[in-house]
C-alpha cells in the first residue's frame, strides 16, 4: 500500500492496498545522460515481457515512453528518477506502479485496468514483484544488448502505424505513430506527410 503515490508530471497515482505491484528497484546504471532512455526501454522492454509470460492471451504493449498497456488499457506505470553527483549518474530510483487484483476502477479513470480483469484469473503479488525485480535488473545489467531491447521497445509501441489523437498548445490534431529514435523522441507522421519528432511532455496523449 501507498498513499502518496505519483506519476508523470504531478499525476496522482491511485491504489488499493494489497492489490497492486508498488516497488521502487535503486540501480546504479552509471554512464552520461545519453544512456538513460537506453534504460528506460530496458526497464519497460522487461516489464512487458514478463507479464506477456504470465498470460499468453493478453496484448500487452508500451505507451510512449513508459505506460504499460495490456488489452488497450492502462495496467501500470514506471516512474525513473535519476540521481546525479558531479555529472556522474550515481543511482536511478525505478519506480513500478502495476495493478494486479482490482475488479473494478472509478469512473474517473476509465482506461485502467488490472491483470485480473484483463485475464479472470488471480496473481500473487508478491511473486509477480519478485519476478518483474529479476527481469528488471537483468534487462538493465547486459542481459540483452541495447540494439535488441530497442527493437523490442519500438515493436510493443502502442498505437504504432495507427492513427492518433494528441493535443499541444490547446489544439487537438492527429498524427499517425511511426516509431521512438534512440534519443527518445516519438516519431509522427502528420497531415501533410512530414515526419517530426516530439519530446516526452510537449503533446499530450488523448485516449
Amino acid at each position: 500500500m501507498q498513499t502518496q503515490g505519483k506519476g508523470q508530471r504531478g499525476k496522482i497515482w491511485e491504489v488499493d492496498a494489497g492489490n497492486s505491484v508498488l516497488m521502487s528497484i535503486i540501480l546504479a546504471p552509471g554512464g552520461t545522460s545519453a544512456d538513460q532512455f537506453p534504460f528506460l526501454t530496458a526497464i519497460a522492454v522487461a516489464v512487458a515481457e514478463e507479464l506477456m509470460e504470465l498470460y499468453e492471451h493478453w496484448q500487452v504493449q508500451i505507451k510512449w515512453p513508459n505506460d504499460i498497456i495490456v488489452n488497450d488499457k492502462k495496467a501500470g506505470g514506471i516512474l525513473i528518477e535519476n540521481v546525479w553527483k558531479g555529472g556522474c549518474w550515481s543511482a536511478s530510483v525505478v519506480g513500478l506502479g502495476l495493478n494486479v487484483l482490482q475488479e473494478q476502477f472509478p469512473s474517473s479513470l476509465p482506461n485502467a485496468i488490472s491483470l485480473k480483469q484483463a485475464s479472470g484469473r488471480d496473481f500473487d503479488v508478491h511473486e509477480l514483484a519478485l519476478a518483474l525485480r529479476e527481469r528488471i535488473i537483468r534487462y538493465t545489467s547486459g542481459g540483452e544488448t541495447r540494439d535488441e531491447l530497442f527493437r523490442r521497445y519500438n515493436l510493443y509501441l502502442y498505437r504504432q502505424s495507427h492513427p492518433q489523437a494528441f493535443e499541444s498548445d490547446g489544439q487537438t490534431w492527429e498524427a499517425r505513430v511511426v516509431g521512438v529514435n534512440r534519443e527518445g523522441l516519438l516519431e509522427l507522421q502528420l497531415a501533410d506527410g512530414s515526419i517530426q519528432r516530439f519530446s516526452h511532455g510537449s503533446l499530450i496523449w488523448k485516449w
